[in-house]
């Protein structure tokens, strides 16, 4: 491997955080600069029918590109067809679902926003209903598919019982990332995150909840931690140095005996020295048994522990609503992107009303100028 990409590229850390950064700062990292640091947030939007993009994902996330976020990452994107967390979900395991994705990326880069997808698993939380038919976990009859899992532990007790995963499958799932990679950078996609949280596979092997293993991908945090830094310095050896490797991880499971912050500050550090450039620092979403304390900005804090203990970029995830919020969060070196779900949902054009809010210039579009210029001009 290279030594550049041992390193992690671009971006200030708290300790050189420049007085004037601030939310509609740019940011460069690797090749690529972002006009500013708000980020769409990957979301599954259930869509899909045999994993391809559709125009409901055109408008969807170029809507949020034309509204001035930064950096748009198309949501949990199966690597492979068991790997979906129901039969709706998007997905890179075939090359025809290249050209629907190529098409998305070539309007969000038009409208000024760089291109990003997040590759997933689902591991034993798949083979689920859609959000809008109950999300409980599919019956056979109606279209179940096995799952797999680090060990055959199920996520609750109405949800079906995965296979363990043998070290020949593991390889396999290895593979997979790697294939979904070389297609999403076939696409066009300039940033590709490892989605390792929420409960999905490879959270569910960080996590002593989910995993009871006794090989060597089991019972020590250096075991639990190797297949997913097995992912990532595949990927890493694949994506062209110049474009950007994001992880998401679940800093906590709110659980005690589970995953918590103190491992993801190690595993933060180790998957830095593999060239990952940014943590993504959701949390929870591996056990029913979890006791979140909900709040404003309640995930920023794993975001701020784990950029100055581990000295890597991160962003920060977490009913984050107000300009002046995130604003603060990038000002005072909490995080260097803000990642913002469902307020995007509520509000496309979130970060040009934000940039209005905090006395920045907004990137509206010149066909909407009819509506956003100033009054009498």
């Amino acid at each position: 491997m290279d030594d550049r990409t041992r390193q992690p590229a671009g971006g200030p850390l708290a300790a050189d955080q420049s007085a004037d950064t601030n939310l509609f700062s740019p940011l460069t990292i690797r090749g690529v600069t972002l006009r500013n640091r708000i980020v769409m947030s990957p979301m599954c939007q259930y869509s899909c029918h045999d994993g391809f993009a559709t125009d409901w994902h055109l408008v969807h996330l170029g809507s949020r590109a034309t509204g001035g976020a930064a950096l748009i990452i198309a949501e949990a994107t199966a690597v492979t067809p068991q790997g979906r967390i129901s039969a709706d979900d998007l997905g890179i395991w075939s090359d025809d679902h290249i050209a629907p994705l190529a098409r998305i990326v070539n309007y969000i880069e038009s409208q000024g926003a760089v291109p990003g997808i997040q590759l997933a698993h689902a591991g034993r939380k798949g083979a689920r209903r859609t959000p809008w038919n109950g999300s409980g976990p599919l019956a056979a009859e109606n279209g179940a598919w096995p799952l797999v899992a680090p060990s055959a532990i199920s996520f609750d007790n109405v949800s079906q019982t995965p296979d363990a995963l043998d070290t020949t499958g593991i390889d396999a799932i290895v593979e997979a990332f790697e294939a979904g990679a070389k297609r999403a950078l076939a696409a066009g996609f300039k940033v590709i995150e490892i989605h390792g949280a929420h409960g999905y596979l490879l959270h569910e092997f960080l996590s002593p909840l989910s995993n009871a293993r006794d090989d060597d991908y089991g019972g020590s945090l250096e075991n639990r931690m190797r297949l997913i830094l097995r992912v990532a310095a595949r990927l890493r050896d694949i994506i062209p140095d110049h474009l950007p490797l994001f992880v998401r991880i679940s800093a906590t499971d709110w659980v005690d005996g589970g995953w918590d912050l103190d491992q993801s500050v190690v595993l933060a550090g180790r998957l830095k020295a593999l060239g990952v450039d940014l943590v993504d620092c959701s949390s929870a979403g591996a056990s029913p048994a979890q006791a979140i304390k909900l709040g404003k900005g309640y995930q920023v804090p794993f975001a701020t522990r784990i950029r100055a203990d581990a000295g890597i970029m991160t962003g920060a995830i977490g009913m984050i609503t107000e300009p002046h919020h995130a604003n603060d969060i990038i000002t005072g070196g909490d995080a260097d992107l803000v990642f913002l779900g469902r307020e995007l949902l509520r509000d496309p054009y979130w970060p040009q009303h934000a940039a209005l809010a905090l006395g920045a210039t907004p990137s509206w579009p010149n066909q909407y100028g009819y509506a956003v210029k100033p009054v009498g001009r």
